[in-house]
């Protein structure tokens, strides 16, 4: 905690966490007092920072200096502003499949990714006077039989979806219209991906985790899942899945 920090009394506070200078974490609103303030491991509050009551800070998150943070931080998320949203994620590559991949109507190309067995999908993409056309088909360039698809749009702009890894279901995203940002993440190795076009999937499959945020006001995302809803396939905590992750590489 540097200089002229001030943290307040019942804040719970992880392992190497860093508390800029001038920065306040407030504990909890006289309304829910039960809410309690939690910086996780690893996180940072930079200089000149607030943290409103009742706020967790994610494990590793970063609030950038000046910020005020009236709402959760989800782990790895750099987060800057008044109010505080979300800008980034740290340690995380960014790339933009479109930067690269270009439509044919005839070949289709297959991109191995940094995060493993995470792969980019350019479809087929037929240009007409009448209007264009996109095309996939499952098990060929979709690598599963879908048992559901869902869209997402409307999405506020300062809002995130997903944050969460699957047990069993394999997924595979297109925004068909505008833009989003999606990380996905190996519990080792995360990369962020810009999806701008509707020529364009990514693959995410079973024990990855998947985050979507910086919706364009247009956007709308398509998702086609291997398997039926199942709460129980979700891993909603960072910390279970990282967990997970180790004893499945330990062979537990």
């Amino acid at each position: 905690m540097m200089p002229g920090a001030y943290v307040a009394p019942g804040v719970e506070v992880g392992g190497n966490v860093y508390i800029g200078p001038n920065a306040v974490v407030l504990a909890h609103a006289e309304s829910s007092p039960e809410a309690m303030t939690k910086l996780h491991e690893g996180s940072e509050v930079g200089a000149n920072a607030t943290v409103y009551p009742g706020v967790t800070i994610g494990v590793k998150a970063k609030v950038m200096p000046g910020s005020v943070v009236s709402r959760s931080v989800p782990p790895l998320a750099i987060v800057e502003g008044n109010p505080a949203r979300i800008t980034g994620y740290i340690e995380t590559p960014g790339r933009q499949p479109t930067d690269y991949l270009r439509p044919d109507p005839v070949s289709l190309e297959t991109h191995a990714s940094r995060v493993k067995g995470v792969s980019i999908h350019n479809l087929r993409m037929v240009s007409d006077l009448r209007g264009n056309l996109s095309v996939g088909e499952f098990e060929r360039e979709i690598p599963f039989p879908p048992c559901r698809y869902f869209l997402v749009f409307d999405v506020p702009t300062a809002e995130t979806r997903g944050e969460h890894a699957h047990l069993h279901c394999k997924q595979f995203l297109v925004a068909v219209k505008g833009s989003v940002s999606v990380v996905a993440d190996d519990g080792e190795t995360r990369e962020e991906f810009v999806l701008d076009s509707p020529h364009v999937g990514l693959y995410l499959p079973p024990m990855t985790w998947g985050i979507q945020y910086r919706y364009s006001s247009d956007a709308v995302l398509l998702v086609f899942a291997s398997e039926y809803y199942n709460p129980k396939d979700y891993v909603r905590d960072y910390g279970d899945f990282l967990e997970l992750v180790r004893r499945r590489g330990d062979g537990a």
